[in-house]
């Protein structure tokens, strides 16, 4: 099926599938849409035919979600794959937003800003000033530089600091960075619409990072990652800044936790800020440090934003959706932990995050301070 015959389907005569992994889903999906990510989709099945729909399936570029329903069919579901996936939606909704007379509508950064002073008040920007003020994130005289992914945390980073620019105590500057690091032209159409729709005046820069990783076997994503902080920090310099903020938010600092434990062997935790090691005199801050990812996308959702997760080569193509369950990365296991053991324990979340908070180092066998290691038995016997 392809989009132009999406857009005209009754909803209602189908169950429409994204395969995609859950992280995938969470960044942006077609609304009305159920998430069975790919390697669950055989144990699911059934509950599929049950509901005696057609059911369409489609994934991020409409590759894997081929295959997914084939194997549908082969069950029996009357099943078929939608051409061109999610992004092929997102270019529809696009196209069709460049065609509405804007003069009927409120402009939408307006309605936005308005849900973040009023709807998302408490969940969001409370939490956004919070982090700010207890961290300390935000001085006299900064000049922050904030860093746009194209990500719904980002894009939304960037608002509330715009709204916490209206209501300042003291003065500060604020500028937005957005950081191409090779994009497919339809990834950078969709990160240009949304800074726009948002009234984001944001900075493009243009670098090579994607082609220069992309033939590197071992710890692409990781190596992808440095050399983006990297270059962030030395634009950011250029621009005057002397802080970049990134959109990590509450859900990615208990990940991080849980993934040091489990996968590190250490217990360390995603700070709210960071002295730069290789740019003396940068900061780097975190100030999505409390707001939950839920509420990034009820605000996203609210709003009829759609982001994507990624945009780089490795999962420009559906490669990230293969069958084999090989690609899972550690953080998805444990966001998946995480949400089994929420099931049982209503607090589970809370305490990950509290836990780094409240280390007794007296019950501690041995801990690392500026890379020096102390063992309890250092003052034991004293």
């Amino acid at each position: 099926m392809n989009i132009q015959e999406f857009n005209k389907l009754n909803k209602e005569d189908y169950i429409i599938v994204d395969v995609r992994d859950n992280t995938a889903y969470n960044y942006g999906n077609i609304p009305g849409s159920v998430n069975i990510p790919l390697a669950e989709l055989p144990e699911r099945a059934k509950e599929l035919s049950e509901k005696e729909k057609k059911v369409l399936v489609y994934c991020k570029r409409g590759e894997a979600s081929v295959t997914a329903a084939e194997e549908l069919s082969s069950q029996g579901i009357d099943a078929e794959s939608l051409e061109g996936g999610y992004m092929a939606w997102l270019m529809s909704e696009i196209a069709d937003d460049e065609g509405t007379n804007e003069e009927d509508h409120k402009p939408d950064r307006f309605e936005i800003e308005e849900s973040i002073r009023k709807k998302f008040h408490k969940s969001i920007f409370c939490k956004f000033t919070k982090a700010v003020r207890e961290y300390e994130l935000v001085k006299p005289g900064d000049s922050i530089c904030v860093c746009i992914s194209g990500g719904k945390d980002s894009m939304l980073m960037a608002k509330l600091f715009q709204e916490l620019k209206r209501h300042n105590k003291f003065e500060f500057d604020v500028k937005f960075l957005i950081m191409d690091p090779g994009y497919s032209a339809e990834n950078r159409k969709l990160i240009e619409k949304n800074a726009e729709r948002l009234g984001i005046p944001a900075v493009y820069y243009e670098s090579d990072i994607f082609d220069s990783v992309f033939n590197v076997e071992k710890s692409p994503c990781y190596l992808c990652a440095r050399m983006r902080r990297g270059h962030l920090y030395s634009k950011a310099r250029e621009m005057g800044c002397n802080k970049i903020a990134l959109g990590h938010h509450y859900d990615d600092v208990i990940e991080t936790i849980l993934m040091g434990m489990l996968y590190g062997a250490q217990v360390q935790t995603m700070m709210p800020k960071l002295h730069s090691t290789n740019f003396e005199g940068m900061e780097l801050i975190r100030p999505l440090y409390y707001v939950r990812e839920d509420d990034i996308k009820a605000w996203r959702d609210y709003n009829k934003l759609h982001f994507i997760q990624c945009a780089c080569k490795f999962t420009d193509t559906c490669s990230s959706c293969d069958s084999d369950g090989q690609t899972d990365s550690s953080r998805l296991e444990v966001k998946r932990l995480i949400r089994e053991m929420k099931k049982t324990n209503q607090y589970v979340e809370s305490n990950i995050f509290n836990s780094v908070t409240n280390v007794n180092l007296s019950t501690v066998i041995a801990y690392k301070q500026n890379g020096v290691m102390h063992s309890f038995l250092d003052d034991y016997d004293a």
